[in-house]
Order: C-alpha cells, then structure tokens, then sequence
C-alpha cells in the first residue's frame, strides 16, 4: 500500500522520526521533512525496511526534493535526560533547523511512536508505525538513519574495537566483546547496561 502524503491536507506538515534509541554508543540521530505536494517515489518507506543502497539513494533523492533536517542528542545528553527525553529533543533540534532553513515553520507536526512533547504551540499528531504509514514520517527516518550510520562509521576509524562500521553502536557480541577488551569510550551511553552484570569487568 502506497504511503499517504499527510495526515491533514492543505497544511505545512513535518514528519519526525529517529533512529539510534536502542545503541549503546553514539548519539541519537532525528529527522524533520516536509513533503512538497508534486512529491513522489514507489520506494519510499520506513528505513528499517530497506536495504542499505535504496536507504542511500532515497536520502539523495529527499535532500533535493523535499525540506529537510537533521539533529541529534549527544552520549552526555542522553545520560542526563534519558533516552526517551534525549529523542524528543534531537526531534525539537531538527525542527528548529527546518525552521531556520527555509524561513517556514510547519503548521503541524507528525511523529512516529507514541511519545513526544509540545513543539511551541504547534499542534502535533503521535502515529505508532508512522514510518510505514505517511511519507514525511518515512522520509525522515532514512534521513536519520542515513545521517547517524554516517557518523558512526566515520567513529570506527578512531575506535576499531568495537566494530561500530557493521553495528553502528547497537548491543551486538562484536561490540560488547570491545567493551570486555578494553572498555567504555566517551562515545558510550553511561546510563545504559553496557554489559550484563555477569560480564561486568571494568
């Protein structure tokens, strides 16, 4: 079934999404776009289901035929607010930047989940799955996605042991064995079981 293009018509509407609350490294990555009406593309969907190359050309293909943002929430951040906080705000951050970038401030917000808090006085609409349901939702989580494996790679240049260029900092055996090996870095969520407690050693 074809995503809808929004949720209210004749309406600016940005669709939010994440990617990156489950990791135990890194940061928290969030999208904000805005579908143009003419806006179109059979691949479109929610980034999970995606293969690795359509994630990559469809996130050409948004950055230069939608309005777009990026934001996150940095390892520091997510310690003292928590993840769920830590998304929600990534989530403000790109809307502030969508506002600043094209002098136009959405009229109405969708987010997928079912969790977010007020953006100004802007109304906004929670939509669980939402990524596999509107295309703004949908496009913003490639973005996301795209956006926080991106920098995640660029990290495992400087921190190999944890193979974060395949697991992109989720709780995989490569990457808690690099957490057994050598430690927690900078780039770990404090906050977060690094371990279980049976292999707790640092």
């Amino acid at each position: 079934m074809p995503l809808k293009r929004h949720l209210q018509k004749n309406t600016i509407e940005a669709g939010c999404d994440e990617a990156g609350r489950g990791c135990l490294a890194g940061p928290v990555f969030a999208g904000a776009v805005i579908i143009p009406p003419k806006f179109k593309n059979n691949i479109l969907n929610d980034s999970k289901k995606l293969s690795h190359s359509n994630r990559a050309a469809l996130r050409s293909i948004i950055e230069g035929e939608t309005k777009w943002a990026v934001a996150s929430c940095s390892p520091a951040e997510i310690d003292q607010v928590n993840i769920l906080n830590a998304s929600i705000l990534a989530m403000h951050r790109a809307l502030d930047l969508l506002t600043q970038k094209y002098d136009m401030q959405p009229q109405h917000i969708i987010v997928d989940g079912n969790r977010f808090k007020n953006y100004y006085s802007i109304a906004h609409t929670t939509i669980v799955k939402g990524d596999g349901l509107y295309m703004s939702i949908a496009a913003a989580s490639i973005l996301a996605k795209t956006h926080r494996d991106e920098y995640m790679t660029n990290l495992h240049d400087h921190f190999p042991e944890y193979a974060w260029n395949r697991n992109m900092g989720y709780p995989t055996t490569k990457h808690r064995e690099g957490i057994k090996s050598i430690g927690a870095c900078t780039h770990h969520r404090k906050s977060f079981t690094l371990l279980p407690p049976q292999l707790v050693l640092f």
